[in-house]
């Protein structure tokens, strides 16, 4: 695949690669691409559980139960 690019876009994009460090404009991209999956996901399953019933209360209590449940995981 290419891409072609305005100049004023390719410079922005060599300007990020060698800021953050990566090998390629190609990593850069890459990683802009799993980004956009990431967020694209994260958004189905937001709106996944806005359409779902509600199930309980999240108080102090709740987010508590969490705390513990991560806790005994850790010492397992």
């Amino acid at each position: 695949m290419n891409i072609s690019l305005p100049d004023s876009m390719k410079a922005y994009v060599d300007q990020r690669v060698s800021q953050e460090g990566y090998g390629t404009s190609s990593e850069y991209v890459r990683e802009l691409i799993r980004r956009d999956k990431d967020r694209s996901q994260l958004r189905a399953m937001m709106l996944k559980g806005l359409g779902s019933p509600a199930t309980g209360l999240a108080d102090a209590a709740y987010f508590q139960s969490l705390r513990k449940r991560v806790e005994q995981r850790k010492s397992k």
